[in-house]
């Protein structure tokens, strides 16, 4: 009897040890790898350029053309952050003039470098070109490598997410991201320096003395 279920009793913790053994695997297969303290996942900054071509005549944009343009920044809600720039093959002076007091209406500078669009400018016409960048950081949150064990001191796929996420919804110009800002020349130390100075300098509102007043009425 005993030797009829040995080989059942053997098949039995075959299969159990063989099913222990995969869950260890399956368990380890989302084990984080990451053993530095730099996110797996980073901002992505991406770029892309709207475009409108306006006529022009020889004294430059009509009221109407420049009325339209204007329009169309609004339309775009033109903020900081964007690039404007203008692709004029006959490089009017009297149309970049107007194009640079429509883009001084949202705080902004008319660029120098204009980016390639497709198609053609026509003779008579002048392309304006809204370049609008966009930081997002794909597939964060992360929850794929969530595991009970963490043989590698690694760390979790989501980390970085949160903090990433936040600079690029935050930063004011993604560009910034790639490359960071150019200077003016002046440091924050200089710039602290000024209103420091500034405060020394200047002479108290009452060093002049007090004004003389008097309690009496007068008629």
């Amino acid at each position: 009897m005993i030797d009829k279920q040995t080989p059942k009793m053997s098949r039995t913790f075959g299969t159990a040890l063989a099913l222990s053994l995969g869950l260890a695997l399956a368990g380890c297969g989302g084990m984080p790898n990451n053993r530095t303290l730099e996110s797996i996942h980073q901002p992505v900054v991406q770029r892309v350029d709207y475009t409108i071509d306006v006529t022009t005549g020889p004294g430059g944009l009509s009221f109407a053309e420049q009325s339209r343009l204007a329009g169309w920044f609004e339309a775009m809600d033109l903020h900081y952050g964007d690039r404007v720039a203008i692709d004029d093959p006959l490089q009017s002076g009297a149309t970049r003039g107007a194009v640079e007091n429509l883009v001084a209406r949202f705080g902004l500078l008319l660029g120098a470098d204009v980016p390639v669009t497709p198609g053609y400018v026509n003779s008579g016409t002048v392309r304006v070109v809204v370049s609008r960048t966009k930081a997002t950081v794909p597939h964060c949150p992360d929850w794929s490598g969530k595991s009970d064990s963490n043989l590698n001191n690694a760390t979790g796929t989501n980390y970085g997410c949160a903090t990433n996420s936040n600079l690029a919804a935050m930063v004011a110009n993604p560009e910034h991201l790639i490359k960071g800002d150019a200077g003016m020349g002046d440091t924050v130390v200089m710039s602290s320096t000024k209103a420091i100075e500034s405060y020394r300098t200047t002479a108290p509102t009452g060093a002049g003395g007090l004004k003389a007043s008097s309690s009496k009425g007068g008629n």
